[in-house]
């Protein structure tokens, strides 16, 4: 519900991967009567994100409530997109309950929050809250530094030196702006594991910042929503390694699309994704997949070595049956040999 006459966003931010498409399903599928609106901004020509929740098909978002920013990070397209678009939400006549923003794994959340102290909507929209999702058997993997141990020595070593990775910094830019933590894919952590993740978490949250765990990221609107954070009146609070002006640069990393004819089979498709991945190093694999003989759309879902699948909706008539995945890496990614890889 509206706080103070101002429409309430909920930002939700997290690395590639770490489930905040199936957490905003869940949102729609718990939303209890609230309209929600949708901001997918995604980092890639190719809308997987936005075509997933499209298709869920929930009564709390149809599809005219899912806008999509592609090719531009919102961070740094505010200006451009952002401030356009929620105007564009704010204007209309039936204007929603609830505004969810899911930025790309990419994305600063500070300068999106910031945003909201625009002139053009400051009157009109709240931050209800940043919720930051984590990929619980990433971050026990080691996935944000390859020996966490040493880069700590060599800090303490030179305080000149700055060795955190793009990867790392991204993590601590999320973690810092939150309001509230999901760690999720839990039930593929046991107790050690867990441990790790929440010592990796802790260092880089703000006081009282509270965090969940969860499992395909599951977790009711009551709880997402109607934090009542106000967060753009309280940026101070939320540190970044760009307040002193330094740019953020998305030249740390590269996505390109690829497509594909049909597949045989799911199974022998992912047996083609699985080694390309390891060899190349791929952040993050998405995308659909036309299966020979069947009616109905694969999703396909990767970030490291875990890759998903599933079927969401039949192929409309009027839309080409062909696989089409986006591949995300870091900055040097191959194209050329994952290409050929892909291609088998």
């Amino acid at each position: 519900m509206a706080l103070n006459g101002k429409i309430p966003a909920t930002v939700i931010t997290g690395f590639l991967g770490a489930g905040k498409t199936s957490s905003i399903r869940h949102l729609l599928a718990t939303a209890n009567g609230r309209r929600l609106a949708l901001i997918i901004n995604e980092f890639g020509d190719l809308g997987v994100d936005g075509e997933i929740l499209k298709g869920c098909g929930f009564e709390a978002c149809d599809e005219d409530d899912v806008v999509e920013l592609a090719n531009g990070c919102l961070c740094c397209t505010v200006a451009d997109d952002f401030i356009p678009t929620i105007e564009a939400l704010l204007d209309r006549p039936e204007p929603p309950d609830h505004i969810v923003i899911e930025t790309s794994g990419l994305a600063l959340p500070k300068p999106l929050v910031k945003a909201f102290n625009w002139p053009e909507i400051r009157t009109r929209v709240t931050v209800d809250g940043v919720i930051t999702m984590i990929d619980g058997p990433a971050v026990a993997e080691g996935l944000f530094a390859g020996n966490p141990q040493a880069v700590e020595a060599q800090r303490r070593a030179d305080e000149s030196l700055d060795h955190e990775t793009p990867l790392e910094e991204l993590f601590e830019e999320q973690l810092g702006s939150a309001d509230l933590v999901v760690i999720n894919k839990t039930d593929l952590l046991d107790r050690e594991e867990l441990g790790r993740v929440n010592a990796a978490v802790a260092p880089h949250l703000r006081p009282a910042v509270k965090v969940l765990r969860a499992a395909h990221g599951a977790i009711d609107a009551g709880v997402l929503l109607g934090l009542g954070a106000a967060a753009e009146d309280d940026l101070d609070s939320r540190p970044s390694h760009h307040d002193d002006g330094e740019p953020h640069d998305h030249d740390d990393f590269t996505s390109f699309a690829v497509e594909l004819g049909e597949v045989d089979a799911p199974e022998r498709l992912l047996a083609r994704l699985a080694p390309a991945i390891a060899a190349h190093d791929i952040l993050r694999i998405k995308g659909f997949a036309a299966v020979s003989g069947k009616a109905m759309r694969l999703v396909v879902q990767g970030v490291g070595g875990r890759l998903q699948h599933h079927y969401d909706r039949d192929w409309r008539p009027d839309e080409p049956r062909a696989t089409r995945l986006v591949v995300i890496g870091e900055a040097g990614l191959d194209e050329a040999a994952v290409r050929a890889a892909l291609a088998g």
